[in-house]
């Protein structure tokens, strides 16, 4: 039993580093809780969550599946850098167009965000490549055992370590937005700036062919 809470309790701890660095997710999640509330950045962040448990368990399950259908990551990988490059664009030219306090431009519509936040998380195929490298590695060092329960524990853990990260965005994004006073205009800056960051990081990815 103590061995599995340890291999949850990994698995919190990597997926709780990985969401640290700024990103698209993190960034949108206190996006979110500045714009609107926590309660809807709690939805996204499940939302997020859920598909990179999904990515994960498919990793964790055989690398055989995702061989097999590199061909459809290969199309989704392109489809997340126009789609994050688009929203970069359609961000920055909001922002400099936008008078007084006005949303994101992602944020502006009335999609459920639970489902913005499955719909983001699904187009940002990066995750494979990490945990694909940290499942090889943890299992190559025998932490992580190749088994059925082993691997849901891990993934669970995982899954929370994903929404604790967010969740320090969430709070800690709407703390310093509130401290400093700063507008939507400068956070559609911010976010333009990082999706066009993820853009090119992914671009690089698929040029040199590490998109899984």
């Amino acid at each position: 039993m103590f061995h599995l809470f340890a291999i949850g309790g990994i698995g919190l701890l990597v997926s709780f580093l990985g969401q640290l660095p700024l990103g698209t997710m993190s960034i949108t999640a206190a996006q979110i809780s500045v714009e609107e509330s926590f309660r809807n950045a709690w939805k996204y962040s499940l939302g997020v969550a859920l598909i990179e448990i999904i990515y994960l368990r498919l990793i964790l399950g055989g690398v055989d599946w995702i061989v097999q259908h590199k061909k459809l990551f290969f199309i989704l990988g392109w489809v997340t850098v126009v789609f994050f490059f688009v929203l970069g664009i359609a961000s920055f030219v909001t922002a400099l167009q936008q008078k007084g306090e006005k949303k994101a431009l992602l944020l502006n519509n009335r999609l459920h965000r639970f489902w913005l936040g499955i719909t983001m998380s699904a187009l940002n195929p990066a995750q494979i490549p990490f945990w694909f490298i940290w499942s090889t590695y943890l299992i190559q060092l025998n932490v992580l055992s190749t088994g059925f329960n082993e691997f849901n524990v891990f993934t669970i853990g995982c899954g929370a370590g994903t929404i604790m990260g967010l969740a320090v965005y969430m709070y800690g994004g709407n703390w310093l937005v509130r401290k400093f006073r700063a507008g939507t205009k400068i956070l559609n800056i911010i976010m333009s700036v990082i999706f066009m960051i993820a853009a090119a990081a992914q671009a690089y990815r698929m040029v040199s062919g590490n998109f899984v």
